[in-house]
């Protein structure tokens, strides 16, 4: 019947193809656009001769008869022995329509969703990371404008750094059970294999921690030995492998090397940073990438991360994972952590011909500059640098925080990148002109997770790689890693962890699965903002009906939390059972209060829990307003600051608002504050967040059944639906549990 038709037609011309519903209806529909103009509402009638239809119902059917018969595709449809009618033959063309206009909006729907599941997952996540780039820029304007913040800063991590554990008598003797391993210098291949056999398994996965401060001290002390720029090259291997952010993922790291192999001379590995964060085995992915680059020196080469900083990991986990696991010791590890950190390489150059990189560059950005840099200065990138009394060179600070920062954009030019706060967002002119002035064919970053694990931009010339698979949800998104060969062609294999645990949902379950992770991890943003919520919502609802038309509901979301996304799309999810014109917005605060809402709040880590945990951001701030020295502020001291304060950094309190904040830290009632005091003014505020926290927790329970009213059904059941999707059951790492694909270079 359709055997003029192009797309069932074989390469030869002759031999017919299978295709696909959409590929054949996709041709007859083609042809209903070119000839539809000269289509008259007449089909052939049972005896054969023309028949006028009713346009409205049979027009299309009509036409595409007509077509048929023009082109001599429907002549068979006379002939005995087929036993098809003109009437069968147009019911079935009209089922193809309907069938084709159904799947495609099926498809656009499905589309739709991923895609604002997507959109919550990045925006919630940059949004969180603004406010640890606001730390840059605040210690960035002390600096600017008070001249002692330099030294002050210098005071504090010079005597962290000092105080860095030298010696295995300085480790307390933890409890509980530890691996049966023992590790020796120099590391072995031997050792390789034992140290993947205890970290994959569940129970018993910890190294003691004298074997934990081994590995650390031998790594900063070889890392410190390396240029800023590793110099990379297939000259033997004849070809390496690149991987992106791991951020804790240990399957996927195992999944690698599983696929790849371990490193040799034959087969180098370059790891892009981020390696800790978000994942709960950020500690093992650390400690076996460290591992592997001491028992393969030549064969392994480490990157530093925007997330390998102390300030960082107050806000996203790993501090609070390495307590968790070594409670008596964490504070001497953490400190072997920062001494790895401020010594990690800051990027490759491979074949002198590609530059790996974490995050991008600027239109400012100099690899000269930055082959001279003193990187042991930086211990944490968010915090001034350590200068020996020596004036801070803030282009050079800039320089470090620009390539591990920064984003590609596909417009033109360079800007600073709002959605994450930091860095700047570089275009396809940037990416250009800095390729040309160092001579280089392309750039291969990571910073940013894919869907598919990988992704080019700017012609070609900026590759993205990110090897967390599963990174937002089980199945947002594969992972990936990436081999060239010595001609520099790229070719990269996607995976996903854990494979088995979606492999036998249908694609319904496993997209519930990311849609309800994405509106847990966007209503935990929410409420942040719960009280201005409410407080906003009520003042568009001047009757107090309960209610407020969708404009108006999207108007307050935006507007409260920032986050730019679709809420429109989004109205039906935050606000179930309400119509398509008005939005109860009680349902929306229903589900902020939700059990799996705020126990999933309490187990985050908020700005001030961040900011207590890192009590080095909090000593640098106290030197830096101690302008004397004498270890105590006064009053006078804090006036100081808090003018400054208040001219060049602009803030919601006023100055007399700040200064009796500032008489509240005098605990003991002397008119001074020593860093004691200072310290625990941010612990008691602290501590009184949870407080009240835990008080609303109480009243909403023990007031349920009589002042608290009940959430709808409709945000009840989608509350039970978030809490099934997202739960997470760990077990024994399998690297073979996985599924895998390679992908060649882009056309």
């Amino acid at each position: 019947m359709l055997r003029s038709c192009v797309c069932m037609q074989g390469a030869g011309g002759g031999k017919r193809r299978s295709s696909s519903v959409e590929d054949a209806s996709s041709c007859r529909s083609s042809e209903i656009e070119r000839v539809g103009a000269s289509m008259q509402t007449t089909t052939l009638g049972s005896n054969g001769q023309p028949q006028t239809l009713a346009p409205q119902t049979t027009a299309r059917a009509s036409s595409l008869l007509q077509l048929f018969q023009r082109k001599g595709w429907c002549k068979h449809f006379r002939k005995p022995l087929r036993g098809m009618s003109a009437t069968r033959a147009e019911k079935t063309i009209r089922a193809a329509i309907f069938i084709q206009k159904w799947y495609r909006r099926h498809q656009a729907r499905q589309e739709m969703r991923k895609r604002c599941n997507w959109q919550i997952f990045q925006n919630v996540e940059y949004a969180s990371e603004q406010d640890q780039a606001e730390l840059y820029k605040f210690f960035n304007d002390l600096i600017k404008h008070m001249p002692q913040a330099v030294e002050a800063g210098n005071k504090c991590q010079t005597s962290q750094q000092s105080s860095a554990v030298d010696k295995n008598s300085l480790l307390i003797e933890e409890t509980g059970d530890f691996a049966r391993l023992q590790i020796e210098v120099p590391i072995q291949k031997s050792d390789i294999d034992a140290l993947i056999d205890v970290f994959r398994k569940k129970r018993g996965s910890r190294l003691h921690p004298k074997y934990v401060a081994l590995i650390l001290r031998e790594a900063a002390k070889s890392l410190k030995q390396m240029p800023n720029l590793w110099p990379v090259s297939t000259a033997v291997s004849q070809q390496v492998t690149i991987c992106g952010d791991l951020h804790g993922k240990l399957d996927d790291l195992l999944v690698v090397l599983y696929k790849n192999g371990l490193p040799s001379a034959s087969n180098p590995y370059v790891f892009n940073g981020d390696f800790v964060d978000r994942g709960k085995r950020g500690l093992e992915v650390f400690l076996l990438l460290l591992s592997l680059y001491l028992a393969f020196p030549n064969s392994v080469f480490l990157n530093r991360g925007n997330h390998e900083d102390s300030v960082m990991n107050a806000r996203y986990g790993f501090i609070r994972e390495v307590e968790g696991k070594y409670p008596r010791n964490h504070k001497r590890l953490l400190m072997l952590i920062d001494e790895v950190y401020r010594w990690l390489p800051l990027g490759s150059i491979l074949n002198n011909r590609v530059l790996i990189v974490h995050g991008g560059f600027s239109d400012n950005t100099n690899l000269d500059l930055i082959k001279s840099i003193d990187r042991g200065k930086y211990v944490s990138i968010l915090r001034p640098p350590l200068t020996d009394g020596e004036a801070l060179d803030k282009g050079e600070w800039q320089q470090i925080f620009d390539i591990m920062w920064s984003d590609p954009q596909a417009t033109q030019g360079c800007k600073p990148n709002q959605l994450r706060g930091a860095g700047v967002w570089f275009g396809p002119d940037i990416t250009e002109l800095f390729l040309k002035r160092h001579r280089l064919s392309y750039v291969i970053r990571s910073h940013e997770c894919k869907p598919n694990g990988h992704e080019f931009m700017h012609d070609n010339k900026v590759i993205t790689i990110f090897s967390a698979s599963n990174y937002y949800a089980m199945g947002s998104n594969k992972g990936a890693y990436m081999r060239l060969n010595n001609q520099l062609v790229p070719h990269f294999v996607q995976y996903i962890s854990a494979a088995s645990q979606t492999k036998e949902l249908s694609f319904k379950q496993r997209m519930g699965i990311v849609e309800c992770a994405a509106l847990k991890e966007l209503a935990v943003r929410m409420r942040e903002h719960r009280d201005e919520l409410e407080a906003e919502f009520k003042k568009c609802d001047p009757d107090n009906t309960g209610c407020i038309t969708s404009s108006k509901w999207c108007f307050v979301m935006e507007n409260v939390t920032k986050l730019g996304l679709p809420w429109r799309l989004l109205r039906d999810k935050l606000a179930p059972g309400t119509d398509s014109q008005n939005v109860n917005y009680g349902r929306t605060l229903d589900l902020l209060d939700t059990d799996v809402i705020m126990e999933a709040e309490a187990d985050g880590t908020s700005v001030m829990d961040a900011l207590y945990a890192n009590k080095a951001s909090l000593e640098t701030i106290f030197n830096i307003i101690d302008a004397d020295h004498s270890g105590e502020i006064t009053l006078d001291e804090f006036e100081k600051a808090i003018d400054l304060l208040v001219t060049h950094m602009p803030s919601v309190y006023s100055k007399d608002e700040m200064l009796e904040k500032c008489r509240m830290m005098d605990l003991n009632g002397d008119g001074k504050v020593d860093l004691n005091e200072f310290l625990e003014a941010f612990r008691l505020s602290d501590l009184h967040r949870k407080e009240q926290q835990e008080e609303y927790l109480r009243k909403r329970s023990t007031t349920k059944a009589t002042m608290y009213q009940r959430p709808s059904d409709s945000v009840q059941r989608l509350a039970n639906t978030i809490s099934k999707n997202t739960m997470v059951i760990e077990g024994d790492i399998d690297p073979t549990d996985c599924e895998s694909k390679i992908v060649g270079q882009k056309s």
